[in-house]
């Protein structure tokens, strides 16, 4: 008889990273300015983006969260944004 292979499929969920605020985020790696939340596939993507950008107007937090559990992964508080005056 001859060798019969069994695939076996298997469905692998993407994560998906929300990169989230209360208030329009805007910075040089946003990928669409004036939007208050968009959604990537790379965590370390989001959170580079989130470190690097700022709320308009400024001080608002932005929050990276992980969609499938609602898990917030990373947190960048008003009072950092503060600081920074508009500097990336």
């Amino acid at each position: 008889m001859g060798s019969q292979l069994t695939h076996s499929v298997t469905t692998r969920m993407v994560e998906q990273y929300r990169v989230e605020s209360s208030h329009p985020i805007v910075g040089p790696l946003v990928p669409e300015h004036g939007f208050s939340e968009f959604v990537l596939c790379d965590r370390t993507i989001a959170v580079v983006i989130a470190a690097k950008s700022i709320t308009h107007p400024g001080g608002h937090e932005i929050r990276v969260v992980e969609v499938r559990t609602g898990e917030i992964t990373y947190r960048k508080t008003a009072a950092f944004q503060s600081n920074q005056n508009g500097d990336f």
